[in-house]
């Protein structure tokens, strides 16, 4: 019988190349994730009253949570599902302040959203409720959160010129060339920058503060807290990430495996939530990397994307507490511009949806600005009071319909 020939060299290096695709996407995928938004979870933590372990474990708990939720979802659904830890509910945090009761209370809020998000894979009622909340309202009020935290690469510039103006010119030649680097590489120029003036000044990093750890905090629950921080958490969480994430992956024709996704996000932020960790989520922007061409001609092989995202993960999880004890040296608002940087789209983003209906613009223009106030009342941040004043304004400006066009529809 005649040998089959064997595959040519060019076979065997196409399709290397190939099966070598998904899983150089996943590690993209993770790389892009941590790298573009890990300033502003430590922006958020930090201003909801952690100390820096406390924020260093944070960081390493969602870390670790995105990392075991992608591995659960993507192995079991075969579908490239990906995670990441909510950056607009950070952002949330950087706005909201210490809330009544401390980080003990930021932390109960934490749990206390987590289980929000479980119960929404688990009642179906409590999705639609959700959905009852205009996407306008819930964007306007993202938006308002973001603003203080995106002006301050520009309010940096005239107190720390020379730290932040290479990392305004860097990321702004990135977003020319190559956007989806851009926030990466601002960290690097910041980091850079950070480590000239540490070497300068003559500052040594302890080498016991490079290591990763866990530190535990008995949860606080307040009712303060639970409305400030837990509800508008949740509901940017579910408006700006979740939804987003499976219309992204149903424009590349996966669908989402929901209810799983709702039960591994809401338990992991659970569990993550007593070490400081805030929120995880299903990944929007960076969801298309792991489910789009970059992940291979092989739509039924693109899950390996998503799971390699998730061992990434677990790998980045390592260097968070050497990434945190730079930073945390870093010069006064260094942090800041770093994190407004990478949420300049995400407020362009919010503001365009807000505004997108023209018949549709005074409620959530209130609401826009009535989180961007920062206004506290009865010890609740300005994030829920801007929903609930958003609402009132979109009922109170709703036409009414008289009672004979009400008796014609019968």
């Amino acid at each position: 019988m005649a040998k089959s020939p064997a595959p040519s060299k060019a076979t065997k290096t196409g399709q290397a190349r190939i099966d070598s695709r998904p899983i150089v996407a996943g590690i993209v995928t993770a790389l892009v994730g941590f790298t573009s938004s890990f300033a502003v979870v430590l922006a958020g933590l930090k201003a909801v009253g952690a100390d820096p372990a406390q924020a260093a474990s944070g960081l390493l708990a969602l870390t670790l949570a995105v990392g075991l939720g992608v591995l659960v979802l993507a192995w079991r659904s075969r579908v490239p599902v990906t995670l990441a830890w909510s950056t607009p509910g950070a952002a949330l945090l950087a706005a909201s302040g210490t809330p009544d009761g401390g980080w003990p209370a930021a932390v109960g809020a934490f749990i206390a959203a987590g289980v929000l998000l479980s119960l929404t894979g688990l009642v179906p009622s409590l999705g639609r409720l959700m959905a009852r909340i205009p996407s306008s309202l819930a964007q306007a009020m993202l938006a308002g959160v973001l603003l203080q935290l995106c002006l301050a690469p520009f309010k940096a510039l005239g107190t720390v010129p020379v730290f932040v103006a290479p990392v305004i010119l860097c990321w702004l030649a990135m977003m020319k060339y190559a956007p989806r680097w851009a926030v990466p590489a601002a960290l690097l120029a910041a980091l850079g920058v950070i480590g000239i003036s540490l070497a300068s000044a003559g500052t040594s990093v302890d080498p016991d503060a490079l290591m990763p750890a866990l530190a535990w905090t008995a949860p606080v629950f307040s009712l303060q807290a639970l409305a400030g921080i837990a509800v508008p958490l949740f509901v940017v969480t579910m408006a700006s990430q979740n939804v987003p994430g499976v219309a992204v992956l149903r424009s590349f024709g996966y669908e989402t495996p929901w209810r799983p996704a709702m039960l591994v996000t809401g338990a992991g932020t659970v569990a993550a939530a007593p070490f400081g960790g805030h929120a995880i989520n299903l990944a929007a922007l960076s969801a298309a990397l792991a489910a789009g061409a970059e992940a291979g001609s092989g739509r039924s092989r693109r899950w390996v994307a998503g799971f390699t995202s998730g061992l990434a993960y677990l790998v980045l999880a390592a260097f968070s507490a050497a990434l945190v004890s730079v930073v945390s040296r870093a010069p006064a608002g260094m942090l800041e511009a770093v994190a407004g940087l990478a949420l300049l789209g995400t407020l362009a983003s919010a503001i365009s949806a807000a505004l997108a209906d023209p018949e549709d613009r005074i409620a959530p223009a209130v609401t826009f600005l009535m989180a961007a106030s920062g206004l506290a009342f009865a010890g609740i941040g300005s994030a829920f009071w801007a929903l609930v004043a958003g609402l009132t304004v979109r009922w109170a400006l709703k036409p009414r319909r008289s009672p004979a066009s009400r008796k014609n529809s019968r």
